[in-house]
């Protein structure tokens, strides 16, 4: 998290990405900087900018002028100069992030991307702007996940392609032979013993799986793809479950938000300049090791 930076209190709730900031009270004889992260100052001038330009961006509305109106203790000039902090502390972080993560390129790595701090300075605005996007268009998910729908179960399984193999396996079970040794000559999935959840398995199999007790063995499954049996070991993995239920929100996220995106996909005009692109190469890169783009952004920024 980005450290509690020089400054009065102004904000109750500030965040720089997804990350909320404390401020500290700054120092006496700080001069006209409004606020400071890690020793870089915004000055007053700069954040008067910002000032003037939110305070007509967000004082009217509908052709009112919301500056007319008493709002008492929810003042309206606060919040602009809330939102300006918060932009402005925003903007200031890219540029230190940039500064960290450029002073980390080689000379080679530099002379390879062909870059500048400022291309990097922007790389980060960008990416901060997607992830911004990709957080607002995905607070509308259901947090709520079952422990049904979230349930990990423990099992054994044999599956085989052919018919005349799985009559000899479903013999065999049925004489009473030991379900792991019959496995052990007739599987053909890469495993034995496995934890899988729902959808991991055809659908079929997950109909017969999901519901068997503990110790209990599936009579024969037969899919499209070849024939199944089952044996549950554990009908309720616990600690898997619940992470899980992450996951499927995660999954939540990223179907609410492939809606959105595709829906841009379809109208967006797109242009790939392919003999650009086709020239660049990565073969005689062996002195390019940087990849910290992405961690520099995280150890500040991650949610």
């Amino acid at each position: 998290m980005i450290a509690a930076f020089g400054l009065s209190v102004l904000l109750s709730g500030c965040r720089i990405g997804n990350t909320k900031v404390v401020w500290e009270k700054a120092a006496t004889g700080t001069g006209k900087y409004v606020f400071q992260i890690n020793g870089r100052t915004c000055d007053v001038r700069q954040a008067l900018l910002y000032l003037c330009n939110y305070r007509n961006l967000y004082g009217s509305a509908y052709g009112i002028d919301l500056w007319e109106y008493d709002y008492g203790a929810d003042s309206l000039e606060q919040y602009v100069k809330d939102i300006t902090i918060q932009e402005l502390s925003r903007v200031l972080s890219m540029d230190l992030l940039a500064d960290e993560y450029y002073g980390s390129l080689t000379d080679a790595e530099i002379a390879f991307m062909d870059i500048r701090e400022s291309d990097v300075v922007k790389a980060y605005e960008e990416y901060a702007l997607a992830k911004k996007l990709y957080i607002s268009l995905t607070e509308g998910i259901e947090e709520e996940v079952s422990d049904d729908e979230a349930r990990v179960i423990r099992i054994q399984q044999i599956y085989v392609t052919d018919k005349e193999l799985a009559d000899a396996v479903k013999e065999k079970l049925g004489n009473g032979d030991d379900f792991a040794a019959v496995a052990s000559t007739y599987n053909s999935a890469s495993e034995i013993e496995t934890v899988v959840a729902r959808d991991d398995l055809p659908q079929e199999v997950e109909n017969i799986a999901f519901n068997l007790e503990n110790g209990e063995v599936s009579e024969m499954v037969k899919t499209d793809d070849g024939y199944y049996f089952i044996k549950c070991l554990s009908k309720l993995e616990e600690q898997l479950t619940e992470d899980n239920k992450e996951n499927i929100r995660q999954k939540r996220r990223i179907a609410l938000f492939d809606d959105e995106y595709q829906a841009f996909v379809e109208k967006a005009a797109y242009h790939l300049n392919d003999s650009l692109w086709d020239e660049i190469s990565l073969e005689d890169t062996e002195e390019i090791e940087t990849d910290s783009f992405f961690a520099v952004y995280a150890k500040y920024f991650a949610r």
